[in-house]
């Protein structure tokens, strides 16, 4: 009888550090396959919208929808693509691009998108993604 264990994908964003105390929740999305390669989706969690990105490698990343340039929840419409190698994000608005491991803006230094947790269920056929204590309404 052999037994077989099913992987946890997480992709915690670069760089991202919690402060001392805060607990991340779990927030369950959509399925895996419902999500398109190289397009967004947009998920309303605990009041926050969050852009759910999928790439054609089957990565997930997760950020704020809120392009900071144009103050519309936009950023799950904009376009996949690289810049050094990064995966990144075109906001649709103004064309900014934003790299999706940090959210850190490769057009402006200084301005970033926030970026949270985001990981496939224990079975491998739902996303998941977690929001920090602070970013919860």
């Amino acid at each position: 009888m052999t037994t077989t264990h099913e992987l946890t994908l997480v992709r915690e964003p670069e760089g991202l550090e919690y402060a001392a105390g805060t607990s991340l929740r779990w927030y369950d999305i959509c399925p895996y396959a419902e999500l398109t390669p190289e397009r967004g989706a947009c998920a309303m969690v605990e009041g926050v919208q969050v852009a759910i990105f999928r790439t054609f490698e089957g990565e997930l990343f997760a950020t704020s929808n809120l392009d900071p340039f144009s103050g519309a929840q936009v950023l799950s419409r904009g376009i996949l693509g690289t810049r050094g190698g990064a995966p990144t994000v075109a906001s649709p608005m103004f064309k900014q691009v934003f790299d999706l491991r940090t959210g850190s803006c490769l057009d402006e230094p200084g301005v970033a998108l926030a970026t949270f947790a985001i990981r496939r269920n224990p079975a491998g056929d739902r996303v998941e993604v977690a929001l920090p204590d602070e970013h919860r309404e």
